[in-house]
């Protein structure tokens, strides 16, 4: 997946997050997509980046990618 990708899917959860739980999304695309992230050795600024969203945003990518190792997001 490249970064341009990663940074639509970014922007598809942000926007589609329930108010107020915009940067719980941004962990969990973190979380979701750690591996393709570092795998690639992505960095957090370049996919926010692509997104389009504030590029004050990676801090909270980076948190996603690192709690990844500990949590695994719910099947619903």
């Amino acid at each position: 997946m490249t970064e341009n990708e990663l940074g639509a899917i970014l922007r598809e959860m942000y926007d589609g997050a329930p108010g107020g739980y915009q940067v719980a999304n941004i962990h969990l695309f973190g979380i979701k997509y750690a591996s393709d992230i570092l795998e690639n050795n992505y960095k957090a600024t370049d996919i926010v980046r692509a997104s389009g969203i504030n590029s004050s945003y990676a801090t909270e990518v980076s948190k996603g990618i690192k709690l990844a190792k500990y949590v695994e997001p719910k099947v619903r």
